[in-house]
């Protein structure tokens, strides 16, 4: 089950920071990022004030809570240890019923992402011993009780309820961000099972049990986890009274500024009619609030606000010829219920050839049972095409109408399931451009280095990655509202999709922090589409590594921190890197005097086609190291920005990064063939080069035969941009295994400005080394050695033009 409570198309992200008024512990110089891992109590009730505890790690030197969405004011903080911050917080009446993400900053860091739930009831805690079913802890009716259930417990509250009244228990368990699987049950006095939950699709993997109170009298409600699990972070929000609590509202949606007339269904004591005013703003998710006899459900349900109208399904549509029609013009909203099981709606719509269409299916996304298969069909009822799940539970099909007419589109469930809370909605919409922003995961699993802490004086660097959708060109990124003295400098995404961002901070720049906003146009104006950044943060991960509940949110967290005891520069490179060659990139640290640990550096950026080492340690005692790259052959031709990040474990990882600089991918000076060649152990032999020079260069390049067999060396040699060929001297000994050796290539170094631009070239050529022949038959002896004195020593001869492959073959059948 998945879900994203937290959306920023539901509500505002508007930001809360929460003021420091109590003072806090002294800061130490070189503490790292704190880390939160739960807020308590889970859950907070509206209009009132609480005591919150956060509990983790390196809670120090926080200075502020930053809310994602506002509604909650933080009056004190107050530092009890490294491992404990408390915050006393004010909750405003009107505060949005939800999940409020949060994060802490302190002077050094920003933590990961962690939750908050305000409800509409008063909050009460569970106490231990937590109760047997004879003993079970009173509580009264309409409250949210907070607890945590360890391994095999099982925690019992009784209420007294009157006959007819509606009684429902509501769990708030993997929805607060842990992996939890709670199971709820309502019990009379006599263990009579009233109603039990595990799973709910509006729950997700949270469950809601409601039943028709029979007769006056004291009932149980019973939780735990669903195979008698649980631990420490088993935490839940048990939600226990007489409100309403439907499942689904149909229609799944409206038009926005209009009011829409909705049932809510799946309420134990029958529908909820309600007419309610949508917003003047599309969403792909709202959330709407059943109300009843003064009572509100402590979760929402959820409908789309678009900018096109409703179509309601007609009974009977099970069929091609009773199809409900759609006989607007598109966009179009079909909506319906597969209200039994086997059932199937069609509608029919009218379409233009050359108009790209958008069929999406909109069921699971606002936590309808429904896992639909959708399939479209020619006006005589011949299928078209066919979807089940596209990424999801929800189905999508891509649609060019063939020609102007009528069209079909059904849908049904993929198991032949349905009942009354299996609605649907499938909106049919042109196809537009689309785009967001959003961070690379660094880490599986993990949260690491998404937020963007800027020492003073430094620099942080992220990768942003642009998802398009029928969208090309180059985009421009951007922020308006970064905290004081913060910069941001980057690539247009021209060539790439992914492109690294620096956020510099001034030497004076305040240390503070804010949730900015991160947004991105087309750079070259032709086209008007703007995104913004979109963030699924994973809270809980379950088997195989599936993300099972996450929140989405849209702002990034930046902050001004502290010093670090360490700054980067990566020199500008002076040469391009060509295709299919090597360099080396400078890279230098400013330390403070004392500041002897290790950096790890690591290219933040690979461009398509450069590899580069995974990272390298910069030693303590050491203020540089040169990092190695290399650039495949077919590496596009461009200037792209790169920029190289540093960790150090100051009490904790603590990253900076050097400034952007251009690396350019460049055509080669020229082009090399290796000609086979064949040696004999023992004996020296020589390898041609042949040469296409393409780019006029000064003076002379070195070359050097490389990947040699073992034993086997070659002499350096030189070239001028006139050779058309060049002659390697290689030495076999008589050790060099024999065979054929397919490994060899050129290092070819040319000189520009006083800096090597490095070639790699003929990559693949060959050796052959054969074994020397054996003596003939009859042959006389060798001559005795003889002890004349040495003979006057001659010039050194030439080496001979190598034979070719043809020449060798004639030379080896004439010795044998």
């Amino acid at each position: 089950m998945r879900g994203h409570p937290f959306s920023p198309s539901r509500r505002s992200a508007a930001i809360l920071i929460g003021c420091l008024l109590a003072a806090t512990l002294t800061p130490s110089l070189s503490a790292a990022t704190p880390d939160v891992q739960v807020v308590l109590p889970r859950g907070v009730q509206r209009g009132t004030e609480a005591d919150l505890v956060l509990q983790g790690a390196r809670l120090d030197d926080v200075k502020e809570i930053l809310f994602y969405s506002p509604g909650i004011t933080v009056t004190s903080l107050e530092a009890k240890s490294p491992t404990e911050l408390k915050a006393h917080v004010q909750i405003a009446k009107n505060a949005h019923i939800g999940e409020y993400a949060l994060r802490v900053r302190s002077e050094t860091g920003i933590s990961d992402l962690r939750t908050l739930y305000v409800g509409p009831y008063p909050i009460v805690e569970a106490k231990k011993p937590f109760g047997d079913f004879e003993h079970p802890q009173p509580i009264n009716l309409n409250v949210t009780v907070f607890g945590t259930v360890d391994n095999e417990q099982v925690h019992h509250f009784v209420v007294e309820a009157k006959k007819g009244q509606r009684l429902t228990a509501e769990v708030h368990g993997i929805r607060l961000g842990y992996l939890f699987d709670p199971y709820v049950a309502i019990l009379d006095e006599k263990r009579f099972e009233l109603s039990a939950s595990d799973d709910t699709a509006l729950g997700m993997q949270d469950p809601i049990a409601s039943a028709i109170v029979p007769q006056d009298g004291k009932y149980i409600v019973q939780i735990r986890e669903s195979s008698y699990g649980g631990n420490g972070a088993s935490h839940y929000l048990l939600h226990v009274g007489t409100f309403p609590r439907p499942k689904i509202a149909y229609p799944l949606g409206g038009k926005a500024g209009e009011d829409l007339a909705l049932q809510f269904l799946g309420d134990v004591a029958g529908p909820i009619a309600q007419t309610i005013k949508l917003p003047g703003e599309t969403t792909a998710s709202f959330d709407l609030f059943p109300e009843q006899d003064g009572l509100i459900a402590p979760s929402p349900n959820r409908i789309v606000v678009s900018s096109f109208a409703n179509v309601l399904e007609k009974e009977p549509n099970d069929d091609a010829k009773t199809a409900t029609p759609a006989d607007g013009e598109l966009p179009l909203a079909l909506n319906g219920i597969i209200d039994h099981p086997g059932d199937i709606d069609f509608f029919r719509f009218k379409a233009k050839k050359g108009q790209a269409l958008h069929v999406r299916v909109i069921a699971r996304a606002l936590r309808s049972p429904l896992d639909s298969v959708l399939a479209l069909y020619n006006a005589q009822g011949g299928q078209i095409a066919f979807n089940d799940d596209a990424g999801s539970p929800d189905s999508y099909l891509r649609f060019d109408p063939p020609a102007d007419g009528d069209y079909l589109v059904s849908v049904s469930d993929q198991l032949k399931a349905g009942g009354p809370d299996y609605a649907y909605r499938v909106e049919i919409t042109p196809i537009k451009p689309a785009l967001t922003f959003t961070i690379p995961q660094y880490a599986q699993n993990s949260q690491e280095r998404w937020t963007v802490p800027v020492p003073r004086g430094n620099r942080y660097a992220t990768l942003v990655r642009a998802a398009r959708a029928d969208l090309g060109g180059p985009l421009a990124l951007s922020s308006s509202d970064l905290p004081e003295g913060i910069t941001l400098a980057t690539d247009d995404f021209a060539s790439s999709d992914v492109v690294p961002v620096v956020f510099e901070a001034k030497p004076d720049a305040p240390v503070g922090g804010k949730l900015s906003s991160l947004s991105g146009k087309s750079a070259d104006g032709k086209t008007d589409v703007q995104g913004r950044y979109e963030q699924k943060v994973e809270l809980v991960i379950g088997n195989n590594n599936q993300a099972m509940y996450w929140s989405t949110i849209d702002k990034l967290a930046v902050a001004v921190t502290k010093e670090a005891p360490f700054k980067l520069h990566l020199e500008q490179p002076k040469v391009p890197l060509v295709q299919g060659g090597s360099m080396e990139l400078k890279v230098t640290a400013e330390r403070i005097a004392d500041f002897k640990s290790p950096i790890s550096i690591r290219l933040l950026f690979n461009p398509p086609g450069i590899g580069a080492a995974s990272a390298m340690d910069m030693p303590g005692d050491k203020s540089e190291v040169m990092y190695p790259l290399n650039a495949d052959p077919g590496a596009a031709l461009k200037k792209w920005k790169i920029c190289v990040v540093g960790m150090a474990d100051v009490k904790g990882q603590l990253w900076v990064s050097s400034e952007l600089v251009d690396l350019e991918i460049a055509s080669p000076y020229m082009l090399a063939t290796l000609q086979m060649t064949a040696a004999e152990q023992g004996k020296p032999a020589a390898v041609l080069c042949k040469l296409d020079q393409k780019v006029t260069f000064e003076g002379k390049a070195k070359v050097k035969l490389l990947g040699l067999p073992p034993n086997a060396t070659a002499t350096d040699v030189e070239i001028t941009p006139a050779d058309k060929e060049v002659t390697i001297p290689v030495t076999v000994d008589a050790k060099t295994p024999v065979g054929t050796h397919q490994t060899l290539f050129c290092r070819v170094v040319v000189m520009k400005d006083g800096t090597e631009i490095v070639h790699n070239l003929a990559r693949g050529g060959v050796l052959r080394v054969d074994a020397p022949p054996p003596p003939k038959k009859d042959a006389p002896p060798p001559p005795p050695v003889q002890t004349a004195a040495k003979p006057p020593e001659k010039a050194p001869e030439a080496v001979a033009k190598p034979l070719s492959r043809l020449e060798k073959l004639r030379q080896d059948q004439g010795q044998k």
